[in-house]
């Protein structure tokens, strides 16, 4: 029988050989000794050559196991370290080994501290969002007036991208939510500064108003656990409120003032009784958006002025007959200048008999007379720029009449004092003369865009300007007509004369139709049909 030999890449140390070699030894001793025939020796010895190669093979199988769990440690930490580098938005590490060498465990274990510090930095990133979104969650809850809530809830991050970018939009909507929270802030601290002021005016207690808004704002620690939608309109309804209150006071004391104004002038008060309420007059020119004094408006000032309007309300009585003819006088000036119509002696007499009466209050009296005047004036101002064209009319048939006076004075141009002038002034009555026409179209013009926007007649001293127009205008054309027709007989009859004569001649030609001007009190007078209506009207611009 052969010697036993180890199999063919299995390595023992000397001292297994040596060990399995005694024991072979042994082996055959004892079968030499029991007589064990070639056979079965030859089959235990290839059992024991198999019983070894299992146990090889086993050892092999671990091994081969162990790599492959190696490697699969290896992939999946490479898989890891690939994950957190896309969870952290990052594209490499300068630990990471681009190229590894050595064996798997060598590998292993040099990209181990890069992966545990791609761990320390994803938890480092983790509480950095966890800080954020807890802040945003909280910024949240005080604009939504929840802040106990928000104490109570758990923040759960998204670990899936933990990129510095998606941590700077976080940061960017806490800014803008401590932006919002802090504008929130300011209107709240400025919602309370104006009920503050208003209630100083108003002459009430600020502290009672803010507190019925919402308690803790009274407290400037729980400015900012309140600044909710709900407690900002609860603010701004109580500004708005006690705006309206402030515009309603104030309006009611600028009512009290311009009656303590009016009493005052019409009673001639003295500045001693006045001084006491001054500070209500002197609100007549303030408005609702200036600064006022603390208690201006407060309710005892406003029933003082009360107070006071009907004590000198009771005492106007005695002095609305002074007044009413003031307010007569007044209306009849302002008429006059405009030569508008009067109103008549008997209407004044009925208003007069129903003031003495009774039967009309003394301030609807002054009402209708000052709306009379009102109106007065506003029918005035519209006339106005008409009447400045009726003055130039005026004028420039003043300056006409007065050129053919001069143009009939045949020593005109004899060289005597004051001739100059003279000469002048027919200079100036020939360009103001040329521009009657256009001015008096113009005035027609005027007068019926007036009478047709306000559907009146324009009367003119209680004659219809139009027509004092029209009559005028037509008497015009036909002294223009006429004028011409006598001019062309002067031509034909003096073809033969000189050019001087036929000058001269023409300058003394007169009407065959008796058209002329006159003077009639500084107006004018005409001999056609119309000139009846035509110079009352005239006469009466004078």
């Amino acid at each position: 029988m052969g010697s036993y030999q180890t199999p063919i890449g299995v390595r023992s140390s000397s001292m297994v050989e040596t060990s399995c070699g005694f024991l072979l030894q042994e082996l055959q001793k004892i079968w030499d000794e029991v007589g064990e025939d070639q056979f079965e020796r030859e089959k235990i010895l290839l059992d024991l050559e198999q019983e070894c190669l299992e146990v090889y093979r086993r050892k092999v199988d671990r091994a081969n196991i162990s790599r492959a769990r190696l490697h699969q440690q290896l992939v999946e930490a490479e898989a890891e370290f690939t994950h957190l580098l896309l969870t952290l938005g990052e594209r490499s590490f300068p630990g990471w080994p681009e190229k590894r060498t050595g064996t798997l465990k060598e590998q292993l274990k040099s990209i181990t501290p890069a992966l545990e510090e791609m761990y320390l930095r994803k938890e480092e990133r983790l509480n950095r969002f966890r800080a954020v979104q807890e802040q945003i969650q909280k910024v949240k809850a005080d604009i939504a007036g929840n802040s106990e809530e928000a104490l109570l809830s758990i923040i759960a991050v998204n670990e899936s991208d933990l990129s510095l970018k998606k941590l700077e939009e976080y940061q960017t909507e806490l800014q803008l939510l401590y932006n919002e929270k802090n504008e929130r802030l300011k209107k709240v601290e400025k919602y309370i500064e104006v009920i503050q002021k208003l209630s100083n005016i108003l002459g009430k207690d600020s502290s009672a108003i803010i507190s019925k808004v919402q308690p803790s704002l009274s407290d400037l620690k729980g400015i900012s656990k309140n600044i909710s939608d709900s407690i900002l309109a609860k603010l701004n309804s109580t500004v708005e409120s006690l705006m309206e209150e402030k515009q309603s006071r104030l309006d009611k004391l600028h009512h009290l003032g311009k009656a303590l104004t009016n009493l005052w002038n019409l009673m001639d008060t003295s500045n001693d009784d006045q001084l006491p309420f001054y500070h209500i007059t002197s609100l007549l020119s303030v408005s609702i958006l200036k600064e006022l004094d603390p208690g201006i408006l407060s309710l005892d000032i406003i029933q003082k002025a009360e107070a006071e309007v009907k004590r000198l309300d009771q005492l106007k009585a005695s002095k609305m007959r002074e007044i009413f003819f003031e307010k007569q006088e007044e209306l009849g000036l302002i008429c006059k200048k405009s030569h508008m119509g009067i109103p008549t002696q008997s209407e004044m007499n009925n208003i007069f008999n129903l003031m003495n009466s009774g039967e009309i209050e003394h301030s609807d009296l002054l009402k209708s007379m000052d709306e009379q005047i009102s109106r007065a004036k506003e029918e005035a101002a519209s006339r106005k720029a008409i009447m400045e064209k009726v003055e130039k009319w005026i004028l420039a048939c003043d300056e006409e009449r007065w050129l053919e006076e001069y143009n009939r004075d045949e020593n005109r141009y004899s060289v005597s004092r004051g001739a100059h002038k003279n000469l002048r002034r027919a200079e100036r009555a020939r360009i103001m003369v040329s521009r009657i026409p256009a001015l008096v179209e113009m005035l027609m013009a005027m007068t019926k865009s007036w009478e047709e926007e306000r559907n009146k007649v324009f009367f003119y001293d209680q004659a219809p300007l139009l027509a004092i127009l029209e009559d005028y205008y037509m008497v015009r054309q036909e002294k223009e007509e006429e004028k011409k027709r006598q001019q062309g007989k002067k031509k034909v009859q003096s073809q033969s004369v000189a050019q001087q004569d036929n000058i001269c001649g023409s300058r003394t030609g007169t009407s065959s139709r008796r058209l002329q001007f006159k003077s009639m009190n500084g107006g004018l007078e005409y001999t056609t049909p119309l000139t009846r209506r035509l110079a009352l009207g005239i006469q009466n611009l004078e």
